[in-house]
């Protein structure tokens, strides 16, 4: 049995819009898509050319038969990270949990929410 994969909505994708004091413009920018930017004088415009250069990438990839990039919004995560750190910074951590009166994993959590 072949299972039908879905394309994924283009506006579902994780996009970005900032200003570039280097172009003097804004650029949008797409997680899933690492490599590519739009440039425009205006924040929707450059959202819009990223998306409108997401689905023409889209397109070239369902018709080379590549696997198409998952939206990090529709993405299963299971909530458990694994983290390794050299034994000093370990300890360090460590240390300040205790301080915190934390377990490490709370304090870690703590810190990245």
């Amino acid at each position: 049995m072949t299972q039908t994969v879905v394309r994924p909505e283009v506006s579902h994708y994780a996009y970005r819009v900032v200003w570039s004091a280097e172009d003097q413009e804004f650029v949008a920018t797409c997680a899933e898509f690492p490599s590519l930017s739009w440039l425009a004088q205006d924040q929707v415009e450059a959202l819009q050319g990223l998306e409108e250069l997401v689905h023409e990438v889209l397109d070239d990839l369902e018709t080379e038969g590549a696997e198409l990039p998952q939206p990090l919004a529709e993405r299963p995560f299971s909530g458990k990270l694994n983290l390794r750190l050299g034994s000093y910074l370990h300890r360090r951590v460590a240390l300040a949990a205790a301080e915190a009166g934390l377990s490490i994993n709370s304090y870690l959590v703590r810190l990245v929410s």
